[in-house]
């Protein structure tokens, strides 16, 4: 039987990403996204909701999020949804969902750059911080037709 965990998000990432390294010295770089969702209600009254997730990257992805991202930048981010299990200190199970993303796109102008694992591990990005050209991405802070998942 066949079965699917894909999500999609496009929102602001609501704090600095955070770099750290496994013991076997791979990197992995977290950081919040908020996405919002305007809706009215039936009185007739606009509201806004917001929703936070929290997003992961692996290895080169990882790195590449460390170096070009920051709070309040527009991002795209693409992966599968992970339930993380943890026992805190006080004896206390505690669990996150998060987005393993292996594709993040840069939606503002600093850095309108697709980047997945793939690309990365392909030695597609510039070093020294220089993006390199990884994909069609039209006018610097737009993005293609091509590019939008849905």
């Amino acid at each position: 039987m066949l079965s699917l965990n894909k999500a999609m998000i496009i929102g602001n990432v609501g704090t600095e990403p955070e770099m750290r390294f496994t013991p076997n010295g791979n990197p992995v770089t977290s950081f919040s996204v908020a996405t919002n969702r305007v809706y009215t209600t039936p009185d007739g009254e606009r509201r806004q909701e917001t929703e936070w997730f929290s997003v992961v990257t692996w290895n080169r992805l990882a790195e590449n999020c460390n170096q070009f991202l920051t709070k309040g930048q527009r991002v795209y981010a693409e992966g599968r949804l992970h339930t993380r299990t943890w026992e805190g200190q006080d004896g206390q199970k505690h669990s996150r969902l998060e987005i393993i993303a292996n594709r993040v796109i840069f939606l503002d102008k600093r850095a309108a750059v697709p980047f997945s694992e793939e690309r990365a591990e392909e030695g597609e990005v510039g070093e020294g911080g220089e993006v390199g050209e990884v994909g069609e991405v039209g006018e610097v802070g737009e993005l293609a037709p091509e590019d939008i998942p849905f």
